[in-house]
């Protein structure tokens, strides 16, 4: 039997970073985002004959065959997908690992700022629940999701990634302690899904970056912080409500001006979040028309979303091609993550 599943990358419209802990187990976070279509992709084929498990990332070039005989380690280069694979056959399946070999592929690439690791986590859990036919919700694939990264494996970050790619769509969500989430999905009308398409620019720098060590980073300026850097928290997570209201009245130039504003919040929570490169290409987009940019996800390189009215984005994209990174088509969708046999 071969699965196939897949799961979509989100664009973080605003609060990102108000998801992770301890902030948001003391002030409670939120997050508006999105998901487009571009998406992490999971193939599982059970029809191999020998006692082995095998995990192939193909954007990576990377391979691990693994005997079954000797367990399944926590370690090694495809770190995610051994610990979605353990997890489910130890928490689902009794303990009995199956032989199988989990394939995987993302549109985007590591440290993209599109959630992509985590929306990966997610594509792979949606494949097992439909090998094994699991009884499992969207919460519980999301929150499931969260454990493997953040308990199992050991990485830091927050939690909006995985409930956007198990969700899909607009959605409003809200976090708090003891892991208690709140998705609120957006009926947003098709003419202001529309004119936001047409007035953003995704724009990959060119430059991954290690979102945990960013992340890390965050939250411990914030712990040792005199109040400066929890202020700017505080004004982050204001802004998700602001540009909520602001979509919902169709208000796109007011979301652009709050992109601004909220932009030089998320840099005043660590000094990892802009950098030279990042600083050159919003000098020359401003100045070539843009009206605002942020970048997507934790900071420090990936995707940048750039606002700009739509009769000047030819202008803004030739600015940018000094540049080595590109620009990315894309639309938004409706639609979480997903899975069917063949």
């Amino acid at each position: 039997m071969k699965i196939r599943s897949r799961a979509p990358l989100r664009l973080g419209l605003a609060g990102g970073g108000t998801d992770v802990s301890p902030y948001s187990d003391e002030f409670g976070g939120c997050v508006l985002n999105a998901t487009i279509n571009m998406y992490a992709h999971a193939f599982i084929d059970d029809a191999i004959n020998t006692n082995e498990v095998i995990f192939e990332a193909k954007d990576l070039g990377v391979t691990e065959r693994l005997s079954l005989d000797d367990g399944i380690q926590l370690s090694g280069e495809l770190l995610l997908h051994r610990a979605v694979y353990k997890r489910v056959m130890e928490q689902f399946n009794g303990g009995k690992y199956i032989p199988l070999r989990l394939t995987t592929q993302s549109d985007a690439p590591p440290g993209s700022g599109l959630g992509s690791s985590s929306t990966m986590v997610v594509a792979m859990l949606e494949g097992f629940r439909q090998l094994l036919s699991l009884p499992l919700g969207e919460y519980d694939i999301a929150h499931l999701a969260f454990e493997i990264e953040r308990q199992d494996c050991g990485l830091s970050g927050g939690k909006q990634d995985q409930y956007a790619a198990t969700f899909g769509g607009f959605n409003f969500m809200e976090f708090y302690a003891d892991d208690r989430v709140i998705v609120n999905p957006l009926r947003m009308r098709r003419f202001i899904i529309s004119e936001l398409e047409s007035s953003l620019i995704l724009f990959f720098t060119g430059a991954s970056r290690d979102s945990a060590k960013i992340i890390e980073d965050q939250i411990n300026s914030i712990k040792k912080d005199d109040g400066s850097r929890l202020e700017a928290m505080h004004r982050v997570k204001k802004s998700s409500y602001r540009i909520k209201e602001l979509l919902f009245k169709a208000d796109i130039l007011g979301v652009a001006n709050e992109f601004k504003s909220a932009w030089e919040s998320k840099k005043a929570t660590s000094s990892s979040i802009s950098n030279a490169l990042i600083n050159d290409i919003e000098g020359d987009v401003l100045k070539n028309g843009a009206l605002s940019l942020k970048v997507s996800g934790a900071g420090g390189g990936g995707f940048m979303m750039i606002f700009v009215d739509p009769e000047n984005k030819i202008d803004v994209v030739k600015a940018l091609d000094k540049y080595d990174g590109h620009v990315h088509k894309f639309q938004f969708t409706n639609e979480g993550a997903y899975s069917w046999t063949i």
